[in-house]
């Protein structure tokens, strides 16, 4: 009796799957689905693709016709050239490569080490700290920059790269609390059994946890080294010497008074998009593997 019910069941659903109706409900949803997606994709490519076409133009083309207008010559690389040279790309390379550099290094030595004594070790204020770092990411940065200058230009710190450094280092709330949520689905019998076997809190830390956390390690860096590539307002506040600029505001140099030079800006912006993007073909799989295993807790 059990089996035809089940029989029967199943024969509805095979003959409800195979109505008209049906078939239109689940093909409008894939098109919508598609649809979707390359609408996203059309508006994100769309500024880059006006890049090119702006680039490629000279300046007489660029003021006789429209954004999306065709340029004359694709190969007009002039406007690259001029561009890397005007704006001393070449230093603004090298100061934004190790201001990054550093600054993924530290935060993220800084961070998991936060992380894990927050997470692992019971001690008196340990709700507290995790309440004043709630309490600093809710807080809007541009609000503590009166504070924070004052502090810069009582270090001697403003127009200096190592200054700009240690303010980039400041501790990144959000990635504490990712690596916290690592640490807490780690079993705390690892640490112990480390502990029993002779090892530190130190090695237990390094040999043991830190491995496991490259998945959040690498979500987090991610995350950090686009915001600290294309940074502008704190270097061009701090950073104001010719020779410490970064990449974000060598594309300044092409702007002022009188103008700006839109087929230069574009060109540089082209050339900045270059490391980033070699960077990402060069490692997109660990890039996808850490995103996709950085969503998803336990």
């Amino acid at each position: 009796m059990m089996t035809d019910v089940v029989a029967q069941a199943k024969q509805k659903q095979v003959d409800r799957g195979t109505t008209p109706w049906y078939k239109f409900k689940v093909g409008f949803f894939v098109f919508l689905k598609y649809f979707s997606l390359v609408f996203v994709a059309f508006w994100a490519l769309l500024p880059v693709v006006s890049c090119f076409i702006t680039a490629a133009k000279t300046d007489k083309e660029y003021q006789s016709t429209t954004v999306m207008q065709m340029p004359k010559n694709w190969l007009n690389f002039g406007n690259y050239v001029e561009a890397f040279k005007a704006s001393n790309m070449g230093v603004a390379f090298r100061n934004s490569f190790i201001v990054l550099i550093v600054v993924l290094v530290v935060t993220t030595i800084i961070g998991t080490q936060l992380a894990y004594v927050l997470s692992r070790f019971s001690f008196p204020g340990n709700a507290l700290i995790r309440g004043m770092f709630a309490l600093a990411a809710l807080l809007p940065g541009i609000a503590m920059q009166v504070s924070l200058y004052k502090m810069m230009v009582g270090m001697h710190a403003v127009n200096t790269l190592w200054g700009y450094i240690i303010m980039m280092c400041g501790t990144d709330v959000i990635s504490i609390y990712v690596f916290i949520q690592y640490f807490e689905n780690i079993p705390v019998s690892l640490d112990e059994s480390a502990i029993v076997d002779g090892a530190s809190y130190f090695t237990v830390y390094s040999r043991i946890l830190l491995p496991l956390l490259k998945p959040a390690i690498v979500t987090c860096m991610i995350l950090k080294g686009v915001g600290v590539y294309n940074e502008y307002y704190a270097s061009n506040l701090y950073l104001q010497d010719s020779s410490l600029k970064t990449v974000a505001i060598a594309l300044y140099s092409f702007t002022g008074p009188m103008g700006s030079r839109y087929n230069l800006i574009c060109a540089g912006v082209i050339i900045t998009l270059l490391p980033m993007l070699i960077l990402f073909l060069l490692f997109q799989k660990q890039i996808y593997n850490g995103i996709a295993a950085g969503a998803v807790k336990g």
